[in-house]
């Protein structure tokens, strides 16, 4: 059996969205009627799934090492700034 590979897509605008960062990489979950209605499902900054306008995005290609990386990374976790 395949092994099923993640979507990902780098965040290109974020206008008022508190739960998006602008260069940041991000986990797309499959959601046809959302794609359809011209939006992707995101996993964000909260670890929790939402449509967001699809226009936010730039798809990405990953090779798989970078996947297991970002697989590796729990999400939700805020990076303090100095």
């Amino acid at each position: 059996m395949r092994e099923k590979r993640r979507r990902y897509a780098l965040c290109v605008q974020a206008d008022a969205e508190e739960d998006l960062q602008v260069r940041k990489v991000y986990e797309v979950l499959p959601d046809e009627m959302a794609a359809t209605r011209g939006h992707l499902r995101i996993v964000d900054e909260s670890g929790e799934d939402y449509l967001y306008p699809a226009s936010y995005f730039v798809g990405l290609t990953l090779p798989r090492e970078a996947q297991a990386v970002l697989v590796a990374v729990p999400t939700g976790i805020r990076v303090q700034k100095n």
